[in-house]
């Protein structure tokens, strides 16, 4: 069967198919050295955890449909922050804590009024009801040896663990972490966890000397120092970043 074709206009060629001859428009283009100006800052989803050496923000993607575990190695601060930045971005934040008291005023003053932090002793965290509309992330504070938690990760619901200090219990949980975070530690501990994490000499030398609020996030395949900068409104409810509580 042939291509039915349109009239031939007056001293024009014959058209194939039908419909009407639209406007005529100019293209739509921009030369080559015009096109880096259409970029967009455009980076991971997630909470925004600091910046980087080079002064780029540090995204953490915690809210995820898979299982997510991380580990904490440092202070309270660090994790409070955190706690605050996922909140912002709508997860439900569950603080299994033996230390209720370190935790109650961050819990009354986020979510301008919402129960969006809730604390629970140590074993009794509820089932979270996480769904992708409604994130959870577990932070289990226990101390140097958090018992095995009830409430464990999965769809949409991520669990940190914050560990004071290495202890007999960390290299268990920090090679069953997708994600790992260093503070400043003694060099005996820094060379343990550089060995653990198989890190450079380099990076297991600086977790001695690192200033409060920077961490080592350590994953399968990046190392990346950031530093977390508190806003005021964190600042006034949190105090100065701190290493130690």
């Amino acid at each position: 069967m042939s291509t039915p074709t349109r009239p031939t206009r007056p001293g024009g060629p014959a058209r194939r198919g039908f419909g009407l001859i639209g406007p005529r428009r100019g293209r739509h283009a921009v030369s080559l050295d015009e096109l880096a100006s259409l970029g967009l800052p455009v980076g991971d989803d997630g909470t925004v955890i600091g910046v980087d050496a080079e002064g780029r923000p540090a995204v953490l993607g915690i809210n995820r449909p898979t299982p997510y575990e991380v580990t904490l190695i440092g202070g309270i601060w660090t994790a409070q922050v955190l706690a605050l930045r996922a909140a912002a971005t709508g997860a439900r934040i569950a603080v299994e804590t033996g230390r209720a008291q370190a935790w109650t005023s961050l819990a009354q003053a986020a979510g301008g009024g919402q129960p969006c932090i809730s604390l629970h002793d140590v074993g009794r965290v509820p089932p979270q009801g996480a769904s992708a509309g409604s994130p959870v992330v577990v932070i289990r504070d226990c101390g140097m040896r958090p018992p095995r938690g009830r409430v464990v990760s999965g769809p949409w619901q991520s669990v940190v663990t914050l560990l004071p200090y290495l202890s007999p219990v960390a290299p268990r949980l920090m090679k069953k972490s997708a994600l790992v975070g260093i503070q400043r530690v003694s060099p005996d501990e820094a060379a343990q966890i550089g060995r653990i994490m198989n890190l450079s000499p380099a990076e297991a030398q600086a977790l001695s000397t690192l200033a409060d609020g920077v961490t080592l996030w350590c994953s399968d395949r990046d190392r990346q120092f950031v530093m977390t900068q508190a806003t005021d409104a964190e600042s006034g409810l949190l105090g100065a970043a701190r290493r130690m509580d």
